[in-house]
């Protein structure tokens, strides 16, 4: 066989070679044909060969959550330093939520003349409360001393204790409508006793001790209380000072939506 003859040869093999991957990188880089429609009564889809059709069960529509809500909350904060017990109201006067208890300045944000906060529109249980007027109100509670005078066995003086006793406190110069005298109670539960008003928005705390089953409260002068509390066995005394050195605010009504 002559050498002209054995390269076209191949060239001849090479040719195909050249062409078989050409093809092979043309299929590669070809896209898949497009599924063709299932039948002509449904063009607006089609579904590939490896999906399979499955009925979508009947189901009643589910009623979208409520929007939340939210109550813009604003005041000027009285000219005392102290912290802020912050409580919301119904119509009737009766306290639904405990909004802010014993809070810093700085728990609140710092509007352009005033502190503001925000209500959900919730209890304190966490439930909606119904659509209605509502008013917010609290008092800021200065530098109040509390000591622990003794424990004993002995009983309080129950001809001297009572369930509220009325405090004057620091008139508030910014207020229009000023509040002058407050009511105050002790109150307890699983974290302690506190000091609290008594329609129960809790001002301060006076002692942690768990495991308490009672609580009273008697008044000591102008300017100071006594709490006495006990776990069953044991009676403690405290004394709260200063009682005075508080400022009642009203923040105003609005309506919940």
């Amino acid at each position: 066989m002559s050498r002209r003859r054995l390269d076209m040869t191949a060239k001849a093999k090479t040719a195909t070679l050249m062409a078989f991957l050409a093809s092979a990188v043309f299929a590669q880089e070809s896209p898949a044909p497009e599924p063709s429609p299932i039948t002509e009564a449904s063009p607006e889809f089609s579904i590939s060969p490896a999906e399979s059709v499955t009925p979508t069960p009947v189901t009643e529509q589910t009623p979208s959550a409520s929007p939340a809500r939210s109550v813009r909350i604003s005041f000027v904060p009285p000219p005392l330093e102290g912290r802020i017990s912050l409580g919301i109201y119904d119509a009737k006067g009766k306290l639904v939520r405990v909004l802010h208890q014993q809070s810093d300045l700085n728990d609140f944000k710092i509007g352009a003349d005033a502190l503001v906060t925000q209500w959900d529109g919730k209890n304190d249980n966490g439930e909606d409360l119904p659509a209605g007027k509502y008013h917010a109100r609290g008092y800021l509670v200065g530098s109040l001393k509390v000591e622990d005078l003794s424990q004993t066995t002995a009983s309080p003086p129950e001809n001297n204790s009572s369930a509220n006793v009325r405090v004057k406190l620091t008139p508030n110069p910014l207020a229009k409508d000023k509040r002058g005298i407050v009511e105050l109670t002790a109150g307890f539960d699983s974290d302690g006793s506190y000091l609290k008003t008594n329609d129960d928005l809790p001002l301060l705390t006076v002692n942690e001790s768990p495991n308490l089953i009672r609580v009273s409260i008697m008044k000591n002068g102008d300017k100071s209380v006594d709490i006495w509390q006990t776990d069953g066995t044991i009676f403690y005394q405290f004394r709260i000072s200063n009682v005075d050195q508080m400022m009642a605010f009203d923040c105003g009504e609005f309506e919940l939506k």
